[in-house]
């Protein structure tokens, strides 16, 4: 009877952990290197705020990639502190050739 309780508690504890891995956020270059997977999905992505760019109804921030120098754009209407590090979620879109993300 135990070992039965112990399979079922490992393939909870199995299932749980796929799950919590899916949902993890991702870094520039994972998303970068991965592009065309997420085109279109919501994910998470983390990094570094290297600028910002606000024209008009315009505006938007770069993500740094710490390890690669890689960024991503992200287009949002709040700016986040340069320099400093976040976990974002948006949907990855691609308009003309170039890879963003919109906040959501």
């Amino acid at each position: 009877m135990n070992k039965q309780y112990l399979s079922i508690f490992f393939f909870i504890f199995l299932l749980f952990s796929l799950l919590f891995i899916s949902g993890c956020s991702k870094s520039v270059s994972q998303v970068l290197e991965n592009k065309e997977e997420y085109l279109g999905e919501k994910i998470s992505v983390y990094g570094t705020v290297e600028s910002s760019i606000k024209i008009f109804s315009f505006s938007g921030y770069t993500l740094k990639d710490e390890k690669t120098n890689e960024t991503l754009f992200i287009k949002t209407d709040s700016l986040k502190e340069e320099g400093k590090k976040i976990e974002v979620a948006g949907v990855l879109m691609r308009e003309r050739g170039i890879y963003y993300l919109l906040e959501k």
